[in-house]
């Protein structure tokens, strides 16, 4: 199955294309993609895999994906504002923000939404999470983003350290990736 991705980031189409097997997930050329201003990741994956339908070839599905980080110590931020928030510095602008902060303001959920709609105009959806707590230092040089220094429930060891590979079986993107194959059948 071939599918078009709305977005600049190469990592997130690899890791879709290790986790939706039979699919080429190919990242979308374009300049002029949406802001993203929805209020919930369900919107902005949607307007993002609309925006892709009308650029995508005819034959492919068109995808778009939303994440974030909800971290208790900032009020289930930064949420939807994620990437923006940390303006390409993801661990330095966390951990700053959780200076001083104890073990309970440090729980923390990953969040993915996928949405793919298909060449007939179906929309197909996915939602995966992923909780755990927030580290007080960066660690491991697998992953992207916060994985540095998140530690999923139930491990001693950051995203970035546990690997490529665990993340593929158990992360947010891994869980809503699942959810989205069980409805293609």
């Amino acid at each position: 199955m071939r599918a078009v991705l709305a977005s600049r980031n190469a990592h997130k189409a690899r890791e879709l294309e290790r986790l939706l097997p039979g699919w080429r997930i190919d990242v979308l050329a374009a300049d002029d993609y949406p802001p993203e201003t929805g209020a919930t990741y369900y919107e902005n994956a949607s307007g993002k895999a609309l925006f892709a339908r009308g650029r995508a070839p005819a034959e492919a599905w068109a995808l778009g994906e939303d994440s974030g980080i909800e971290v208790d110590g900032l009020g289930g931020g930064p949420g939807v504002t994620s990437s923006r928030s940390a303006a390409g510095d993801e661990v330095g602008w966390l951990l700053g923000a959780l200076d001083g902060v104890e073990d309970e303001g440090r729980r923390a959920r990953y969040v993915s939404e996928l949405v793919a709609i298909g060449p007939d105009g179906k929309e197909l959806r996915g939602t995966g999470t992923l909780s755990g707590r927030i580290a007080h230092g960066s660690s491991g040089s697998e992953g992207f983003g916060f994985d540095p220094v998140f530690v999923p429930d139930g491990e001693e060891r950051t995203v970035a350290e546990l690997g490529d590979e665990w993340k593929a079986r158990h992360s947010h993107r891994a869980s809503a990736a699942r959810e989205l194959l069980r409805q293609t059948g």
